[in-house]
C-alpha cells in the first residue's frame, strides 16, 4: 500500500491562483494524499472556491486572525498524518508525477529529503528564467549559503525524521527550517527532472532581495546563533548567489 502524503498549503487571498494549484493536485498519479490547507483569513473568494471542490482528502480550515505563512503551515503540519511532507503555496503548480516520483525516489534510495527541478514562471505560468536545477546533494554548510531547497519542489519523511515547524517570528521562515532539517540528517538527495512550476510573482516577498538582507542576516545571527562576523559572512555569500539565482544573465 502507498504511504499517506500530507501536502501542506498556507493560502491568502489565492481567488486568482487556486484552481490551478487545486487542478494540479487533483491530476497527480499518486492518489494517496491528504491536503491540509489553512487559509489565513483572505479577504477575498479563495474559501469559497476551494469548498467547491467535494473530494475528502482536502482539508481546509480557516484562521479566525491572520498570522502569516509560517504560522498557516504549522497549523496544517500540525494537522498533518502522512508519512511524507510535501509543501504547495497556494499558487504554485506540480506536474502531475509530482509525488509520485518522489515518494517512488524515496523509498527506493532510503533517502529522508528530496527536491526536485522547478521551472521559474511568471503569474500566467510561462517560463521567465531557466529551470531551477537540483543538480548538487544538500546538506546543512552548503546550504548555509543559498537556499536550494524551494517549498514547491521539496518532499521529506516524517517516519525518518519527524516534523519540522516554521519559525513564526522569521520572515525568512522557510531557510530556518531546512537548516533546523539538514541539522539532523547528513543530505537532502536531488531529482534532475522538472516536476514543479513556481510563480515569481511581482508583489512576492521573496523577490525583494534587498528588503530581506536583515531578515536573512537574522537566519544566521538570531536562530543559527552565529557571530555577528559569521552572520555577515553568509549573509553575502546568500545574497551573491541569490543574484546569481534570479539574474537572467547567469542563468
Amino acid at each position: 500500500m502507498k504511504d499517506l502524503v500530507s501536502i501542506i498549503t498556507p493560502c491568502y487571498n489565492s481567488a486568482e491562483f487556486i484552481e490551478e494549484t487545486i487542478q494540479s493536485v487533483l491530476n497527480q498519479t499518486y492518489d494517496n494524499w491528504e491536503w491540509l490547507i489553512t487559509d489565513d483569513l483572505s479577504k477575498d473568494n479563495t474559501v469559497e472556491i476551494i469548498r467547491k471542490y467535494d473530494d475528502p482528502r482536502i482539508k481546509l480550515q480557516v484562521l479566525e486572525k491572520n498570522s502569516g505563512a509560517g504560522n498557516a503551515r504549522n497549523n496544517s503540519l500540525e494537522r498533518a498524518t502522512g508519512r511524507y511532507i510535501a509543501f504547495l503555496d497556494s499558487d504554485d503548480f506540480w506536474y502531475p508525477e509530482y509525488l509520485e516520483t518522489m515518494t517512488d525516489y524515496m523509498q527506493e534510495n532510503n533517502v529522508e529529503l528530496v527536491y526536485c527541478n522547478y521551472s521559474r514562471c511568471n503569474e500566467q505560468l510561462q517560463p521567465v528564467l531557466k529551470d531551477f536545477m537540483a543538480d548538487k546533494v544538500v546538506t546543512f554548510s552548503n546550504l548555509l549559503k543559498t537556499c536550494r531547497l524551494a517549498p514547491v519542489s521539496t518532499m521529506y519523511d516524517t517516519k525518518r525524521v519527524g516534523k519540522f515547524l516554521f519559525p513564526i517570528k522569521s520572515k525568512r521562515e522557510d531557510h530556518v527550517m531546512w537548516l533546523n532539517l539538514l541539522k539532523v540528517i547528513p543530505e537532502g538527495m536531488p531529482i534532475n527532472k522538472t516536476l514543479a512550476k513556481y510563480r515569481m510573482r511581482e508583489n512576492s516577498v521573496s523577490r525583494k532581495k534587498k528588503n530581506i538582507i536583515k531578515d536573512q542576516y537574522l537566519v544566521y545571527k538570531d536562530f543559527m546563533g552565529f557571530s555577528t562576523v559569521k552572520s555577515f559572512y553568509y549573509t553575502a555569500n546568500w545574497a551573491i548567489n541569490g543574484f546569481l539565482k534570479y539574474s537572467k544573465i547567469f542563468n
